[in-house]
């Protein structure tokens, strides 16, 4: 692959995520407190997602296991 098809294609999702959210007409440093705000923001919902959804996931397959019939593990 090209290495200047891919820069010419970050620099694109990067235009295209300024027209979105509008962060075109901000000045620089407001430009980058928005940018650290959206990074901080995002990289909390990954985190929050990588670390509550496994457990969210096991309690409700466990808990719909039981709904219809079949015995948990330590019974025999």
């Amino acid at each position: 692959m090209d290495v200047k098809r891919v820069k010419d294609y970050l620099y694109w999702l990067y235009y295209q995520y300024q027209l979105v959210t509008c962060s075109y007409v901000l000045e620089p440093w407001e430009q980058s407190m928005f940018h650290t705000i959206t990074v901080t923001v995002l990289a909390m919902v990954v985190y929050t997602a990588y670390v509550f959804v496994p457990i969210h996931v096991r309690l409700a397959l466990e808990f719909f296991s039981q709904m219809f019939g079949s015995r948990p593990e330590g019974a025999v």
